[in-house]
């Protein structure tokens, strides 16, 4: 399929991930994912596609075939992929970045999402991205090259940002909020990241996997943190994400039990102060 056909391929496939998630009057972010080629954030053909028990060859190797809601593998035997374009059309929508901010985005992958973050700011934003794989953090790197307003960093996430951002958005699972993503909120901030206990197999050995867990928006503002459940997701477990047997299994309790649409604020650093839908003694969600 020539470029012409492409182009036409990338207008229908922003239309329907945007609709799929039931977002309306996003022309922004729209145009963003019809602009950004998928194909130049992964390995040459064959690519490779998660079918939910394995990976599977794609039929095709022309790149029309990537514009659907599948991902495709950018690390097979660590199970990371190019993620569902639904459902980061729903978290860059949430996200909101306007242009001339600070947006952090970690757990970046190919950049593939980078590179629509780096449309979203324009010319006068900023975009760290921070990949904690070597090898990906290079790919990343070389793919965003022609991004001139982003920086890739080959470090741990949890770390990240190490100055204030007017948003931060993750892409890796953790069973708690890093202290780098809150602390480091800019007044107006906004986070959105993956919350989760982490999948075992039968021996409870830790899969690459989180157990089904929630993408969640946080929001500071001049009182504290807002805070909104967006969807239900499974992402890559964060590497150094280590909490306890017992942790995890409130955490994994708390999604069986449901109520997270209820959830509006987050409490940070302060006491407890009646009943929450999660409850750490330094944090919580109610």
């Amino acid at each position: 399929m020539g470029e012409k056909e492409l182009v036409i391929c990338r207008q229908a496939y922003a239309t329907q991930m945007l609709t799929k998630m039931g977002i309306v009057g996003d022309e922004r972010l729209r145009k963003v994912f019809a602009t950004v080629p998928r194909e130049d954030f992964l390995d040459p053909p064959p690519w490779r596609m998660a079918n939910g028990f394995g990976y599977q060859d794609m039929p095709s190797t022309d790149p029309v075939i990537l514009y659907q809601d599948v991902l495709i593998a950018l690390q097979e035997g660590r199970q990371v992929n190019n993620g569902s374009p639904s459902l980061h059309a729903l978290g860059l929508h949430w996200l909101a970045p306007k242009p001339g901010e600070t947006v952090c985005h970690i757990g970046a992958g190919g950049g593939y999402y980078t590179a629509m973050l780096s449309h979203l700011v324009g010319s006068d934003g900023h975009v760290v991205a921070i990949e904690y794989d070597r090898n990906l953090a290079l790919r990343a790197a070389a793919n965003l090259a022609p991004y001139g307003n982003v920086e890739v960093i080959c470090g741990n996430g949890l770390e990240w940002p190490r100055s204030p951002a007017d948003a931060v958005y993750v892409n890796f699972a953790v069973h708690r909020p890093a202290e780098a993503w809150i602390d480091n909120l800019a007044a107006g901030g906004r986070l959105i990241f993956p919350l989760s206990a982490p999948s075992r197999d039968g021996n409870g050995n830790l899969r690459p996997l989180s157990a089904r867990g929630g993408f969640f928006l946080i929001e500071c503002i001049p009182d504290g943190y807002r805070a909104r459940y967006l969807s239900p997701t499974i992402f890559v477990w964060g590497h150094g994400a280590t909490g306890t047997l017992e942790t995890y299994k409130a955490l994994d309790d708390t999604f069986r039990h449901g109520g997270m649409n209820e959830v509006t604020r987050l409490r940070w650093k302060t006491p407890r102060q009646g009943d929450e839908w999660y409850s750490e003694e330094d944090w919580g969600l109610f």
